[in-house]
């Protein structure tokens, strides 16, 4: 089976998502936005942080100018639906082409007019661009039904076209409700992105090759942005924190997580220093948000940069070495570590980094992105969160 999936914002992030579930020789990225994934895997994209669409590919073409592109649409879709009954609703994406929405949306209606005359009624989703905003096609509940089509054009860098039909886009609905409404939230803290803990679990547990619920631990675990995404995801969820108020925030925010979906969902929490606690097994991958340091509205001075960088590094460090013993050889661990942007935008990173295999950890190599990549942020912002990817020796 080939997929197509349109990438978020930080489409590296994606990628390696990508490369950790499916493996890293079936997924090619084709242009900045959008990757192939050949694989007999299912691929569910409410389990997927990176991944704003995704979709079944219905056809490949060589280079092809948009006049091709409509005409093998309207052929295929209007072979499809000649009989169906009931009424469609169509939405139709184009990424990385230099077509207009007005060219995209004469397509949807070229098509429109070949199926009334099998007495099939088709409505158009309208739309002045060449794609449909991810809200768009969820509010539209795309993809989710047989009646509810997106199509997904995407040109590669190399000029040829993959087409495909949409199995659905995020649930920013789901997303926004998760990551608002907890009861608990601490912005001094920081806010984990429920997208992004997404992506970091996927990360670490990569393919999963057990039957038997597996235990993600988040040293770190703040008000359990982590942990929520890991239940959701079908794992137990096991978290500790340094602050007894980080604990509570965590019970409250899982407690209402459970009341919520009407499950007995399987966690526990204990207060505990990531550089000293013993934790209890079983442990089958670490996800965190390590210690980021201070927040900066503004690039620091060199000396402060210092500083901050030496004791984030210190406290990350110690924390590696505390959990090494504690672990089973080939466990997998994603953790968000501090980089500094500059006025460049340029980044300073930890220096543990750089000697991550004297602590006993090996980085995972990427097929199609390099730990450079690995970085989350905002334009704005100075302390980006960057991904490491680790497995113990």
């Amino acid at each position: 089976m080939s997929y197509i999936a349109i990438l978020g914002r930080q489409p590296a992030l994606g990628i390696a998502e990508l490369e950790r579930v499916f493996g890293g020789k079936v997924v090619k990225p084709i242009s900045p936005t959008a990757a192939l994934i050949n694989s007999d895997q299912d691929f569910d994209i409410q389990q997927f942080g990176g991944v704003l669409k995704a979709g079944k590919v219905i056809a490949e073409l060589p280079r092809s100018d948009w006049h091709q592109i409509s005409q093998k649409i309207v052929q295929f879709y209007t072979n499809e639906w000649s009989t169906f009954e009931g009424k469609i609703t169509l939405g139709i994406s184009v990424y990385n082409s230099p077509v207009g929405g007005r060219e995209v949306q004469k397509t949807g209606i070229i098509l429109k007019q070949k199926l009334k005359k099998y007495g099939v009624s088709l409505r158009l989703v309208p739309n002045p661009e060449p794609a449909l905003s991810t809200a768009t096609s969820h509010h539209n509940k795309l993809g989710l039904s047989p009646n509810k089509v997106e199509l997904i054009v995407a040109r590669g860098t190399d000029g040829k076209v993959v087409i495909a039909t949409s199995t659905g886009s995020q649930n920013i609905t789901a997303y926004a409700r998760r990551d608002q409404e907890r009861p608990k939230r601490d912005a001094f803290v920081g806010m984990l992105p429920p997208k992004l803990a997404q992506i970091m679990i996927n990360m670490a547990v990569g393919q999963p090759d057990s039957k038997t619920p597996l235990t993600i631990l988040d040293p770190f675990c703040g008000t359990g942005v982590v942990l929520q995404e890991a239940l959701l995801m079908g794992y137990a969820a096991y978290g500790t924190d340094l602050s007894d108020k980080m604990v509570d925030y965590s019970g409250h925010n899982l407690q209402w997580l459970a009341n919520g979906f009407h499950k007995d969902f399987d966690f526990r929490l204990s207060q505990g220093d990531a550089m000293t606690t013993k934790w209890n097994g079983p442990i089958n991958a670490i996800v965190g948000e390590t210690y980021l340091g201070q927040p900066f509205s503004a690039p620091p001075s060199p000396a402060k940069l210092d500083e901050v960088v030496n004791n984030c590094d210190h406290i990350i460090t110690e924390f590696l070495k505390n959990l090494r013993p504690q672990i089973e050889s080939g466990t997998q661990i994603c953790i968000a570590v501090p980089a500094w942007r500059n006025k460049e935008g340029s980044f300073t990173h930890l220096p543990l980094i750089g000697i991550i295999a004297r602590y006993g950890y090996k980085p995972h190599e990427f097929t199609n992105v390099s730990q450079n990549d690995l970085l989350y942020y905002r334009e704005d912002q100075v302390v980006a969160r960057e991904l490491l990817v680790l497995t113990k020796i």
